[in-house]
C-alpha cells in the first residue's frame, strides 16, 4: 500500500531519472532530485527541460509547481533512494560502475535504518550487491541489524531495471511490467511494495542478480535479432536484392518475425548492455559477441557505400538526415547516425550537411569538423548531391518524393523505398 509520506531521492536526472522523479512527484511523493550539472538543476527548478521526451514538459512543470519536486546538486535525507546514473563501459568493453559508486557514496551519509536503496541503472550481474557492499563500507553502523545493533531495521537494496521506450517513457513507466530483485527476500518485498504504488503493470519478484541479467538479456536478444537483419542487408546488397522486400516476404511465414536493418545500433541499452554479458562470460556469449561485431561494423559499411557514390562528383555534398539513435527523439547516445556523420566529415569525403530536427544546435562532437554544416532538412535536401537517410523520423517520411529525383539516395531505413 502506498505511503506518500515517504520521501524519495532520485540521483541522476536524465532520460530515466527525470521522468521517474516527475511521475512520483505527481503521484504525491515528495521528491528530491539530484544531478551533478548545475544547468540541469537550474533548468528543472524553473519547471523546464534539458532533454526531449513527449509530454515530459507538462509533467515536470506540474511537479515543480506543486512543490513536490525539487532539484539539487547534493542528496538529502529520504526514505527511498533511486540511483539512475549512467553505466557506460571502459576500454575493452569493461563495465564502468564509477558513476554508480559515486552516487552510492553520495547518499551513504544520508541513509538511516529502514531506508530502501534501488539501483535502476542497467548494470552487470552483481552490481546491486556492490552497492550494498559500498554502503556497508561507508556506514557499517546501518548494516544487517540496524543502528541499535539488535532490533532495528536494516537498509534494503534492490534492482529494478527500467524497460521503457524513448518517445513513450511516461506511458511505459506506468504500464510496463517491472522486474524487482532484492539482495535478499525482505529487500525484494519492500521494493515491490513501493513499485506497486505507481505501476499498473505486473510486479515480477526475483533476486537482484536475476533482475540484472534479465534486463541485459532483453537487450541482447534484440541486438542479436537486429544483427541478423543487418547481416541480411549485406547479403542482399551483394546479390542486388531489395532487403526490405525480402524481409516483408519472409515475415509472411507464421513463425518468422525478422526485424528491420539500419545503419547500426545505438542508444544507451542495446548498443551497450550485451557487452556486460560478454565481459562477464566471454567463453559462453559467442553469439552475442558476433552480433555486436556485425552491428558495430554496419556504420563503416554505410560509409564505404557513400564513398563509392561520392567518387562520381568533384565536390560532393552529402546530406546526413538524422543524428539521433532512433526516430522522433533527441537522444544521441551511441548513435550510429552520429558516428557516420562525424566520420564522413573527418575523412573529408565531401561537404557534409548534418540534419537533426530534434536538436537545436550542432552537437559538440561535430562542431569544428572541416566541411560540416548543421542545417535544416529542406536546405540539405535542396543542396545535396547524395541523400543519406540515417534516422526514420516522421518528418523525413513525409518528404515530397519529387525532391529526391536526380539525387543519389542511400536509404538505410527503407522509408523511401515505395
Amino acid at each position: 500500500m502506498a505511503n506518500f509520506e515517504q520521501r524519495i531521492c532520485v540521483v541522476g536526472l536524465g532520460y530515466i531519472g527525470l521522468p521517474t522523479a516527475s511521475l512520483l512527484a505527481t503521484k504525491g511523493y515528495a521528491v528530491h532530485g539530484v544531478d551533478v550539472t548545475p544547468h540541469v538543476v537550474d533548468t528543472i527548478n524553473r519547471g523546464e527541460l534539458h532533454i526531449y521526451e513527449p509530454d515530459l514538459d507538462i509533467l515536470v512543470k506540474s511537479a515543480v509547481q506543486s512543490g513536490r519536486l525539487k532539484a539539487a546538486l547534493e542528496p538529502s535525507e529520504a526514505d527511498i533512494f533511486i540511483l539512475a546514473v549512467p553505466t557506460p563501459f571502459k576500454d575493452g568493453y569493461e563495465p564502468d560502475l564509477s558513476y554508480v559508486e559515486t552516487a552510492t557514496n553520495a547518499i551513504a551519509p544520508h541513509l538511516k535504518a529502514g531506508d530502501l536503496v534501488i539501483l535502476e541503472s542497467t548494470s552487470p550481474v552483481g552490481a546491486t550487491e556492490k552497492v550494498r557492499d559500498w554502503v556497508a563500507a561507508a556506514r557499517p553502523d546501518l548494516m544487517t541489524k540496524g543502528q541499535d545493533g539488535g532490533s532495528g531495521k536494516p537498509v534494503y537494496f534492490a534492482h529494478c531495471p527500467e524497460r521503457v521506450l524513448p518517445g513513450k517513457v511516461l506511458q511505459e513507466l506506468v504500464s510496463n511490467d517491472r522486474i524487482v530483485g532484492g539482495v535478499d527476500a525482505d529487500s525484494t518485498a519492500v521494493a515491490a511494495d513501493f513499485y506497486r504504488s505507481f505501476v499498473a503493470g505486473k510486479i515480477l519478484e526475483t533476486n537482484s542478480r536475476t533482475a540484472e541479467l534479465a534486463k541485459l538479456t532483453e537487450n541482447a536478444f534484440r541486438d542479436v535479432n537486429i544483427a541478423f537483419a543487418n547481416e541480411l542487408s549485406l547479403i542482399c546488397d551483394r546479390f542486388n536484392i531489395n532487403v526490405w522486400e525480402l524481409i516483408e516476404l519472409a515475415n509472411h511465414h507464421p513463425r518468422v518475425n525478422i526485424l528491420q536493418p539500419g545503419p547500426g545500433v545505438g542508444g544507451h541499452c542495446i548498443a551497450v548492455d550485451p557487452w556486460f554479458i560478454i565481459h562477464s562470460a566471454p567463453q559462453e556469449a559467442r553469439v552475442m559477441r558476433a552480433a555486436r561485431e556485425v552491428n558495430d561494423n554496419k556504420p563503416h559499411w554505410v560509409i564505404e557505400k557513400v564513398k563509392e557514390k561520392a567518387d562520381r562528383f568533384k565536390s560532393p555534398k552529402i546530406a546526413c538526415l538524422g543524428l539521433a539513435f532512433k526516430a522522433n527523439i533527441d537522444d544521441l547516445r551511441e548513435s550510429p547516425a552520429l558516428e557516420i556523420t562525424r566520420d564522413l566529415a573527418k575523412q573529408q569525403v565531401g561537404e557534409v550537411l548534418a540534419v537533426e530536427p530534434y536538436v537545436r544546435e550542432c552537437p559538440k562532437v561535430l562542431q569544428g569538423l572541416p566541411g560540416l554544416r548543421f542545417t535544416s532538412a529542406d536546405e540539405a535536401i535542396r543542396e545535396a548531391d547524395i541523400l543519406l537517410l540515417l534516422v526514420d523520423h516522421t518528418a523525413f517520411k513525409n518528404v515530397d518524393r519529387r525532391l529526391l529525383q536526380e539525387k543519389i539516395v542511400i536509404d538505410t531505413r527503407g522509408i523511401w523505398r515505395a
